[in-house]
C-alpha cells in the first residue's frame, strides 16, 4: 500500500470515527434531555399545584388595586388561572404570581423592607425594644408578613429550578439533534471524498484481484 493510499486510508478511519463518535453522542445528548424534562414534569405534577383564579394578568392586577397596590411590577403576561401546573413554564408562571400575592400581603414591601416585629399597635418596626411581647412565649412577637416573604421564596426559588432545569433539557436535547446532524453529514463527506473502502486500488474487485 502506497503513502498516499495509506492517508486516504488514515483520513478515511479518522472521518468515519468521527462520524460515529458525534452521533453517539448526539443520541445520549437526546435521551438524556428526554429523560430530563420528563422528570421535571413528574416533580412538579406530583405536587398538585393549581393555580389560583387571578393568576391572570387581568385578575392579578384587579386583585392587586384591590389589596391597596397601585404599581404593581412585573406582572405576568401568561395565565394559569385555575391549571394543574405540570411543567417548568407552568412552574415558572404560578411563580411569578406568588410574588404579587406576597406583595398584596406585605403592602408592597420587599422582605428587607420590613421591620422584623410588630408593636403593639400592629405596625413593623426592627426595633425589638419597640416590639409586643407575646404572653406565652415571653418574645417579641414576629413580624407574619416577612414570615409570608420567607415561604414565598423558598417556594419561587423552587419553582423556578424547575423551569430552569427543563429549559437545560431543552438545550441538551438541540444540542444532541445537532451533534447528529453533524456527524451525519461529516460521514457523508468522508464517503464523498474517500469513497466507501479506499484500501483498494482503482478497478480492483472485492476479492482483491484486478479484473482482466
Amino acid at each position: 500500500m502506497g503513502k498516499d493510499r495509506r492517508l486516504r486510508v488514515a483520513a478515511w478511519v479518522g472521518g468515519v470515527l468521527a462520524c460515529l463518535i458525534l452521533i453517539g453522542a448526539g443520541i445520549a445528548y437526546i435521551v438524556v434531555g428526554i429523560n430530563g424534562s420528563n422528570e421535571v414534569n413528574n416533580q412538579v405534577s406530583r405536587e398538585q399545584i393549581v393555580g389560583s383564579p387571578d393568576m391572570t394578568p387581568a385578575g392579578i392586577t384587579a386583585a392587586a388595586a384591590q389589596a391597596g397596590l397601585t404599581n404593581v411590577p412585573d406582572v405576568p403576561t401568561c395565565s394559569v388561572a385555575n391549571q394543574t401546573i405540570t411543567n417548568g413554564d407552568q412552574a415558572r408562571c404560578f411563580a411569578s404570581y406568588m410574588r404579587i400575592h406576597a406583595l398584596e400581603t406585605s403592602g408592597g414591601q420587599t422582605y428587607a423592607q420590613m421591620g422584623m416585629y410588630l408593636t403593639p399597635a400592629g405596625t413593623a418596626t426592627s426595633d425589638k425594644t419597640k416590639a409586643a411581647i407575646d404572653p406565652q412565649t415571653k418574645k417579641p412577637v414576629q413580624n407574619a408578613a416577612r414570615q409570608t416573604w420567607v415561604t414565598e421564596t423558598a417556594l419561587t426559588t423552587g419553582l423556578n429550578m424547575a423551569y430552569f432545569a427543563q429549559q437545560v433539557s431543552f438545550f441538551g436535547i438541540v444540542v444532541g439533534v445537532c451533534c447528529v446532524v453533524i456527524g451525519i453529514g461529516l460521514g457523508v463527506l468522508t464517503v464523498f471524498a474517500f469513497g466507501l473502502m479506499p484500501w483498494r486500488r482503482a478497478g480492483e474487485s472485492p476479492s482483491g484481484a484486478s479484473p482482466e
